[in-house]
């Protein structure tokens, strides 16, 4: 006996369209007077359906349920990270690459987008004047390689940036960052005690 009374079920209406086929099969055989009708090979059963493949998974699927195999499973409740406001038809590769935490992979609109967003923060770590410039210069010129290729993909909506402006700033940063390294930190404020002269 079966484990399941729904999988039993589809066995059997799997069984009984089968036959059904075979003696639909059978009479027009016997109408036409076709003598290869009463073969072994036109009584074997038929090979399972589409429809009954189906049955056979969805009854699957019905007892993993029952014996609590999608219980527990993480993310069980809860709304669906990343799902906002807008629609991103480009969702699953940002996924991705914050995910498996990749670099250089994706298409350069992508990959642009990404470097804008810490495009400061990667000009700080710089040193000089002269590799502000030649770094904003570089992410130019691929900024507009990328709007010139024919590839297909994402449309490259990330603009260039102007060298001099961004240089100004950087020193600007530097400057506040190095005038409040030397500010001296403010004592903190004495407590007073829970019981006092009088």
């Amino acid at each position: 006996m079966s484990e399941d009374p729904r999988l039993e079920a589809a066995r059997y209406r799997a069984a009984r369209a089968a036959r059904a086929d075979t003696e639909q099969g059978e009479d027009a055989a016997e109408a036409s007077g076709d003598p290869a009708a009463d073969a072994p090979e036109a009584q074997e059963a038929t090979a399972p359906t589409a429809h009954d493949r189906a049955l056979y998974v969805e009854t699957a699927i019905q007892q993993a349920i029952r014996r609590g195999d999608f219980d527990d499973l993480p993310g069980a409740g809860k709304p669906l990270e990343g799902l906002g406001d807008r629609h991103d038809p480009d969702w699953w590769i940002r996924r991705k690459i914050q995910t498996e935490k990749l670099t250089g992979l994706g298409p350069p609109a992508l990959m642009l987008r990404t470097e804008a967003a810490e495009f400061e923060d990667r000009l700080d770590a710089l040193t000089r004047a002269a590799d502000v410039r030649a770094h904003v210069e570089d992410f130019n010129r691929r900024v507009v390689d990328a709007r010139r290729q024919l590839l297909g993909g994402p449309p490259v909506v990330t603009p260039t940036r102007d060298p001099e402006a961004d240089v100004v700033a950087w020193e600007e940063r530097r400057a506040a960052r190095a005038a409040a390294a030397r500010r001296p930190e403010a004592s903190p404020p004495r407590r007073r005690g829970l019981f006092r002269r009088r």
